[in-house]
């Protein structure tokens, strides 16, 4: 199974205020991050962390976090925050600015894209692509009005999934029989949501 996630901050105390995060302290926080991964990921499955696995420690402190997570192959796309490792010292499987490697599963085969931060035209976009995406600590209602708009963007942060990773079948299921709208133009719509508009012939 393949699973991501992002927007971690492992170690970052502060995140405890910007983000509103529910934790006594930076330490909860940190374990019932590792243990929600430990509880559904398991050893033989893929995770992806779309960036910001940790902030303001230690190189070793990323290296024991990255231990503590039970999974074989765990992809870093790189974020913000994340420590640059020299070649062949990464705790990951591998780094990544960028990817587009991953689809879903049959029978629909979509494209995956994967960033740390949203993009506003991504490629395939117009016929399926999915975009997965950190960053930006939103909560569910951003994925919902995506949804709503026929915006295949999905934010797989911690923040919008009380602070558990998210399945394949998570993000296919929430994007079943959700048509692509293709772009003409852009507008902010009165909830202040950056809206796509159908193209016109």
């Amino acid at each position: 199974m393949i699973w991501f996630t992002s927007d971690l901050h492992l170690g970052h105390a502060n995140i405890l205020h910007h983000a509103k995060r529910p934790f006594d302290n930076v330490h909860r926080m940190n374990d019932w991050i590792i243990d929600a991964i430990n509880d559904r990921v398991s050893w033989s499955d893929e995770l992806w962390v779309l960036g910001d696995f940790a902030f303001r420690v230690t190189t070793p402190e990323v290296r024991a976090f990255r231990e503590r997570i039970v999974c074989r192959t765990v992809y870093l796309v790189r974020g913000n925050h994340d420590a640059h490792f020299p070649p062949g010292e990464s705790p990951f499987t591998e780094e990544l600015a960028y990817c587009e490697s991953l689809r879903t599963s049959e029978p629909d085969r979509r494209q995956l894209v994967l960033f740390h931060y949203p993009i506003l035209d991504w490629n395939g976009m117009n016929t399926g692509s999915i975009h997965l995406h950190g960053h930006i600590h939103a909560d569910r209602s951003y994925n919902e009005r995506n949804r709503a708009h026929g915006l295949l963007r999905y934010d797989v942060g911690v923040d919008a999934h009380d602070f558990v990773p998210v399945s394949m079948a998570n993000v296919e299921e929430f994007f079943r029989d959700v048509e692509p709208q293709g772009i003409h133009h852009r507008a902010v719509g009165d909830d202040g949501f950056l809206a796509f508009a159908p193209e016109t012939t």
